[in-house]
Formats: C-alpha cells, structure tokens, sequence
C-alpha cells in the first residue's frame, strides 16, 4: 500500500519521502516513482525508533524545503507470534506496539511541526477493519494498536485544527498484499467470498483514498475514518 501511495501521489505532483525499514525495497520504491517521471528520496527508518524518525524528517525536508502530507503507513501483522492475551509475549506485544502505534506518534511528533511552518496539512493514518471487530483469531496487540490509532486521529484532528491540519484514518480490509500473500492461494479465496464485493482489495484502491485525504477535495474532513473493505465489517458471520 506504501508504494502503491507513493507511485500514485507522485503522478498527480507529490514529491516523495520514503521511509522503509527494508533499504532495498524503499530504493526499488524511489526508482519506480522516478521512472514514472517523479521525485523521490529514501531514507531507512524504523519508525519504532524516534530517533531514526526524527533523522528520516530532517532528510524529507532538506530534500524539498518542506513537508505538506504525512502518511502513516507502516505497520505489522504476525500471525505466527500475536495472538489472543492469554498466549501473548510480552516482548512480541512491545515490538507489534512499537511499530504500529509509536511509529506514528513518532512520525506526527517530528513531522506536524514542519506541517505548520506551510500554515496546513493532513496527516493519514492507516488503521485496519481489525479495529472495529472481533476475530476468533485475535491478534491482540496488532487489534490494540490499530484501535488506539482510532483514538490518536481524533485528537490531532482537535488540537491541531486551528492550524489548518486534517488528521484521518483509514480502515482497510484484506488487501492484496504480501502481508496476506503468505496465507496461500486457498485461504485467500476463502478470505475473497467473505467480502460482498467477492474479492480483496487491490493496494491502489487504499492508495486511492489516502490521495483522497491529501488533497483539498477533501478540506472539510478531519477526525474521519474511512472504511475500504468491500462490505466486510457489515458482512454476516
């Protein structure tokens, strides 16, 4: 979804900074928005660490001169180590909290100031239809985490309105991604008949809404959340 986002900001005149724990899928990131023509630069960064984020936003702004969009992004799901409370490890829990709910504290922390040297700005945070229902296969720390991004949204949308910054959420569902790849091909069919639309979502669908929130079509929205998920939390069973 990160590099669906960028290549498709970076067509309509965005000029990408991207961060990647992974350096060489951030680089094939930055390659593929220049190849379409675009401008981009990478920085690796764990945003679980602040003191990487804050580096990484240092590196976006003397790249540019300037930060307009922050789109929080980042995030895991182990379905092999995160699991209902009774079976959590506290070190596991630490780690899927630190990337999926510190990461964007971190990001919003150092980011929103530049936010308000431009006099506005919108701030997207990808949050997951786990946040608004439960699953018999409860991964509980990636569900915390993305229900306190809920939470996170609609206090950056207050206290920081009067500066002319947006801040909305985003509830994808089950998107194709590698994220859900390592499922299999079966059990992602399975997945694809709960859905009413009858399939998961293709990563620029989410893309799609993220450039949405970014741009001044959507000046009036602030503390939102925005459900992409082809029917499955209004779904029976």
């Amino acid at each position: 979804m990160g590099r669906a986002s960028a290549l498709l900001f970076a067509r309509e005149g965005a000029r990408i900074v991207a961060l990647d724990i992974d350096e060489a899928a951030g680089l094939e990131t930055v390659a593929q928005v220049k190849r379409q023509g675009g401008e981009a630069v990478f920085s690796r960064c764990d945003v679980a660490v602040e003191s990487a984020v804050a580096a990484s936003v240092a590196a976006g702004v003397a790249a540019f001169g300037r930060l307009d969009v922050l789109f929080n992004n980042a995030g895991v799901l182990w379905r092999d180590r995160d699991f209902e409370v009774t079976r959590t490890i506290e070190a596991n829990w630490d780690r899927v909290m630190a990337i999926n709910l510190k990461g964007p504290v971190f990001v919003c922390k150092h980011g929103i100031p530049e936010l308000i040297k431009q006099g506005r700005g919108s701030i997207i945070t990808t949050s997951s239809v786990s946040a608004l229902r439960g699953y018999k296969r409860a991964q509980d720390a990636y569900t915390a985490a993305k229900g306190a991004l809920i939470s996170l949204t609609r206090s950056l949308a207050v206290v920081y309105g009067d500066r002319k910054i947006r801040a909305n959420v985003i509830h994808p569902g089950m998107v194709d991604t590698p994220m859900q790849r390592e499922l299999g091909e079966e059990a992602r069919a399975a997945i694809g008949r709960q859905v009413p639309l009858g399939r998961m979502a293709r990563p620029e669908e989410i893309a799609s809404v993220a450039l949405f929130l970014a741009s001044d079509e959507s000046s009036y929205i602030t503390g939102a959340e925005i459900v992409v998920d082809g029917g499955l939390t209004i779904a029976a069973g």
